[in-house]
């Protein structure tokens, strides 16, 4: 049974957590002290339950705490070395355990825990950073909060910290937070809700200050020509430069991206003090950790042509990786972690929108949100005052902290396909569906195209939510609707690796029943279909310069053949030689062509349920229910083959063991000799 007081805790957090203007995912910690029964001694101790490290305040459980003996840790004070080897503190945390401990204790746990009041809220809230980051925030936060909250100069995170606050709330007993010096703010009370309360002042009172004080223009007047495009414009262009952006960021290592065109973000990129507020780079922790220290910005109107502003963005790369080096460079010591990076993990687009990236599209997204908070933020500093966030130097001591590269190295191993960007055709349902399915299961974020909108939409929520795939709407025929679902997939995750050309469908009648609608028909959607699809994948491919993979499901009859199937067979021996063809035209560019040739797949295929089953076990003198058994049947293996097998195959090509194979086609067909390629 959860303890009173951190069910309190809990459901505090997930207040304070679901509102964005409090703090963002993973942002800030909150703590609660209380009495419960220690099970060795069967007496009352005295415990401290706080975030633990990583964890996410709107969705915090139990599970999430870290549970310490309040005694033990605030003994802590005796053995403290002082602020010069405070970093060991984090170690000796974990003697203060109670139990098996539960999640990690973070940096932050002696601001809780030193702090003589049972509820101790840490945020970081866009109007409480704005104070924080002012110029004359010392001033402003006397003059907005009178002696109800303090102000703290900054200092990193950490023991100390902890300290500092501790004798603050002593020397002021009024006191009912603290404005901690670019960086966010930290309240209390005797009561959980007493707590929140005075977080929720402490926020609100900044806001109505702001709105009420500050600037009508903070940023300043727009920039003539740096307006919003209108939106299909803007949404267009956002397509346009989505590869080569995707590719600036993922120089390094590749990312995933996300793309706004929030009015906030629009309004920024407009005004007069967007590139010289942009080069100042972010000052809480909790935004630069995520989005670096500052941001790429393209010095270009939108009214520059697409062409004009890849060029420019191309310069401004190369600059930015040097401006970061160099960074890196002025503050690292032999103590420092190697450079992780030096491209932009947030590009900035007057007129279009912004650009965010992470090794995932939840940590792409959650970027691009701490970035909206920044913006938000210099908007509220530069309304009262000037906006002066932290130093460089002090920058750096965080970002390449030696407790953040611990917390990184604890991050779980990588999947195979991480950080992949997949477009499958057909994905609705049967092969498709399958395949989907295995590539997120692997890592991979993935869209889900398919005729029927619906389905690829449903079959798109089985996977998960938005950060795992979407479904979009796609007749593979019909050339701008294949652009169109290839912009979505831009759009929606940053750019494109994986494509896998599975939209099919067969007619089975012999040649003097076959009519020009039959032919056209599968040559449309197959043929053309798979041109159209990979000529526009292609494209991004290419312009990010990260290489990719296209996959052909094609047939055993590619090469086999059959009886009463001579349109659907001619198809496919069409996509089997586009593999050939495409493998040596795109290989230059590190794209892998492969494809696959099934057989007898009837378990869960959309094409045999929609008819094709009945002919074919109707040309094989068969019951349509055992016509998966009679193509197992008449194979080397005797095994019948379903959609997963074939989900295996694209698993296995397009990952990290066959990096050095292109124009190849692999039977999925349990071993029918007449179709071994030859």
């Amino acid at each position: 049974m959860t303890n009173p007081a951190a069910a309190d805790l809990i459901a505090r957090s997930n207040r304070l957590g679901a509102d964005p203007r409090i703090t963002n995912y993973a942002g800030g910690n909150t703590s609660a002290k209380g009495t419960d029964v220690d099970p060795v001694t069967g007496e009352p101790i005295e415990l401290l339950w706080v975030k633990g490290s990583g964890g996410d305040l709107g969705t915090l459980q139990e599970g999430g705490l870290a549970v310490l003996q309040l005694d033990r840790f605030r003994k802590l004070v005796d053995v403290y070395p002082g602020l010069e080897r405070e970093d060991e503190m984090v170690e000796a945390f974990s003697y203060t355990l109670h139990g098996r401990g539960g999640a990690a204790p973070s940096i932050d746990t002696a601001m809780h825990a030193l702090v003589d009041a049972a509820h101790v809220d840490h945020l970081h809230p866009d109007s409480g950073i704005a104070i924080a980051t002012a110029a004359d925030g010392e001033r402003l936060t006397a003059e907005i909060f009178g002696g109800k909250v303090v102000w703290v100069p900054w200092r990193r995170p950490g023991f100390q910290l902890g300290l500092d606050i501790a004798e603050i709330k002593r020397a002021n007993p009024e006191a009912i937070g603290t404005i901690l010096g670019g960086h966010g703010i930290t309240a209390w009370g005797d009561t959980s809700d007493e707590a929140e309360a005075n977080s929720r002042w402490i926020i609100d009172v900044a806001e109505a200050h702001i709105a009420e004080h500050g600037k009508a223009q903070p940023f300043g007047g727009v920039r003539p020509g740096f307006e919003a495009l209108p939106e299909a414009e803007r949404r267009e262009r956002a397509a346009r430069l989505a590869p080569t952006i995707r590719g600036i960021a993922s120089a390094d290592k590749p990312q995933v991206g996300h793309f706004t065109d929030a009015e906030v973000v629009l309004d920024f990129l407009a005004s007069e003090k967007a590139p010289a507020l942009a080069e100042l780079g972010t000052s809480c922790p909790d935004h630069f950790l995520r989005t670096k220290v500052k941001p790429l910005i393209l010095d270009l109107p939108p009214t520059a042509t697409v062409q004009e502003q890849i060029a420019r963005l191309k310069e401004l790369h190369e600059q930015y990786r040097a401006d970061y080096t160099a960074y890196y460079e002025a503050h690292a010591d032999e103590s420092s972690p190697a450079i992780r990076g030096a491209d932009p993990l947030i590009v900035l687009v007057p007129g279009v929108g912004q650009f965010s990236y992470g090794a995932n599209k939840q940590t792409a997204r959650v970027a691009g949100e701490f970035y909206i908070n920044a913006i938000n933020v210099m908007r509220g500093a530069e309304a009262l005052s000037s906006y002066a966030p932290i130093s460089d130097a002090e920058k750096f001591r965080i970002e390449y902290w030696a407790l953040e590269e611990a917390k990184l190295q604890r991050l779980p191993k990588p999947k195979t396909h991480q950080g992949r960007i997949a477009f499958v055709t057909g994905a609705a349902s049967g092969i498709g569906k399958a395949i989907a399915t295995r590539l997120a299961k692997e890592g991979a974020v993935v869209v889900i195209a398919d005729l029927d909108l619906a389905k690829a939409q449903a079959a798109a929520a089985e996977l998960g939510g938005t950060d795992v795939a979407i479904g979009v709407a796609a007749n593979v025929a019909d050339e701008a609707g294949v652009q169109a679902a290839i912009d979505a997939t831009l759009l929606a995750f940053g750019g494109i690796d994986l494509v896998v050309n599975n939209a099919g469908l067969s007619l089975s009648k012999p040649l003097l029943e076959t009519t020009e609608k039959d032919w056209d028909l599968q040559h449309d959607v197959m043929a053309k279909g798979s041109f159209l699809v990979a000529k526009a994948a292609a494209a991004a491919l290419i312009e990010q310069g990260l290489g990719g993979d296209i996959i052909y499901i094609s047939s055993k009859n590619s090469v086999f053949a059959g009886p009463n199937n001579i349109a659907y067979s001619a198809v496919k021996a069409d996509q089997a030689h586009q593999v050939r063809l495409l493998a040596v035209e795109l290989g230059e560019h590190g794209v892998r062509v492969n494809g696959i040739n099934p057989d007898g797949v009837v378990r869960g295929s959309g094409i045999f349920a929609a008819g094709w089953g009945a002919n074919r076990a109707a040309t094989y003198g068969v019951k349509e229910e055992d016509l998966g058994q009679y193509y197992a049947n008449r194979t080397i293996l005797k095994r019948e083959v379903v959609p997963e097998n074939v989900a295996d195959a694209v698993y296995v090509l397009t990952g990290p063991e066959l990096t050095r194979t292109t124009g190849l086609h692999i039977p999925v067909d349990s071993g029918v000799a007449a179709a071994f390629l030859r």
